[in-house]
């Protein structure tokens, strides 16, 4: 667990998703209707974004393949990360980062940043020792990732679809030796 005078980062237990899986779905509703490119695409109501919590975070933290972690201010869920350790027999070594997402009215605060130290000493806890992940080219995320060590492995165009209208956008494939 990480603790500052405003902000605490811990482990969300699966208990306690579906009982918070509304405040959840407001980080990620904000972020999406803020243009993150995590998936989902407008139209995205809050109910899909409580929905994706219950229905595909945790079976994986039930399971224990995913980690989910938190920022709280005051109560209040700020930010959000999901270390993915469900990898095939040939990589126990790797995991792979996910739902990095900050509320709108909590960025600039090194929220983001904090997340990333607690989720990569969680992975190295566990024996992971290459972390992945992937990042719309361009998005405010990836200069973030590349300053606390992330390399650029390349770069696939036409990968994803933009949230607010049709078109493809590129993403970053990046990794970091833990």
């Amino acid at each position: 667990m990480t603790t500052s005078p405003q902000t605490t980062i811990a482990i969300l237990p699966a208990n306690h998703i579906a009982r918070r899986a509304r405040e959840l779905g407001a980080v990620l509703h904000a972020c999406v209707h803020a243009g993150a490119s995590v998936n989902f695409i407008l139209p995205f109501s809050e109910d899909d974004a409580g929905g994706f919590w219950i229905h595909k975070v945790l079976p994986g933290v039930c399971a224990g393949t995913r980690t989910l972690l938190v920022a709280e201010i005051a109560g209040r869920i700020a930010g959000t990360v999901l270390l993915d350790t469900d990898t095939p027999p040939n990589q126990p070594h790797r995991a792979e980062v996910s739902k990095l997402l900050v509320h709108p009215d909590f960025r600039r605060r090194g929220i983001a940043r904090a997340l990333m130290a607690e989720l990569e000493r969680l992975a190295c806890d566990q024996g992971r020792r290459l972390i992945t992940l992937d990042t719309r080219t361009g998005d405010t995320a990836e200069p973030l990732y590349a300053s606390i060590g992330y390399l650029t492995a390349g770069i696939i165009p036409g990968y994803c679809r933009d949230p607010f209208d049709d078109t493809l956008d590129p993403t970053t494939i990046m990794y970091k030796a833990l």
